[in-house]
């Protein structure tokens, strides 16, 4: 049985496809169901998945294919027997590039991460964000949203989100999410100093912090950046 959000969203999704043969967007979804995030929406699609009535297709952006719709949406079959349902693919906007569709890959936002004053360690998935394959590579990537300045003169903004590829090392001069003191999250350049860390801005405002190798935990490296234009 399915709770009244994922039986709205799955109507959702299945009228819009018939009336213009194309997917609702993440926020189209959002605010037909007076959700606060698109990580709601991500959850509902995982559920309905998880239950046999969406199918996502791999390697596609958000491309769903509707297996079934719940039994009081389809008992009004026309006369002589029940229709059966026929699945539909659904495919979210093509990039503008010719890359091919399989060349992108959805990754979880974790959250916020300082490029200022360090602030609160990395949170839980609150969205999910698609990112071209030649950005990545192999290994685990995840995503985070800038807070702050001091890495401007890295061309990295109040407001950027950043792809991280997951790691405990980095090279001495790479950009990395750094862990300080097991309590705060912060974006920057490591300098290795002896044994010491430091933990170097892009902008002048800010001062470089040295840290003791026990004080700094790397999270991953910076491998990307995605800037969305309003």
């Amino acid at each position: 049985m399915l709770t009244r959000k994922q039986h709205e969203l799955l109507m959702f999704i299945h009228e819009r496809i018939k009336e213009s043969g194309v997917s609702p967007s993440f926020d189209e979804m959002k605010e037909a169901l007076d959700l606060a995030s698109k990580s709601g929406i991500h959850r509902l699609i995982t559920a309905l998945e998880e239950r046999g009535f969406l199918r996502r297709l791999p390697h596609r952006a958000r491309a769903l294919e509707v297996i079934k719709l719940p039994q009081q949406a389809t008992s009004s079959a026309p006369p002589g027997g029940r229709q059966a349902f026929k699945p539909q693919v659904v495919e979210g906007a093509k990039p503008a590039s010719t890359a091919p569709a399989n060349d992108v890959r959805e990754l979880p936002v974790l959250g916020k991460i300082a490029a200022g004053s360090p602030i609160e360690a990395i949170q839980q998935e609150r969205d999910r964000l698609i990112v071209p394959e030649s950005m990545l590579g192999a290994g685990e990537h995840f995503v985070l949203e800038i807070e702050g300045d001091s890495m401007i003169n890295a061309g990295i903004h109040d407001g950027d989100h950043v792809v991280i590829k997951r790691g405990n090392t980095a090279n001495s001069g790479e950009i990395v999410v750094a862990l300080v003191k097991g309590e705060h999250a912060t974006l920057k350049r490591l300098r290795k100093k002896g044994a010491s860390i430091a933990l170097e801005a892009a902008n002048p405002a800010y001062e470089t912090r040295i840290y003791g190798p026990d004080q700094v935990e790397v999270q991953g490296k910076l491998v990307g950046l995605i800037r969305r234009y309003h």
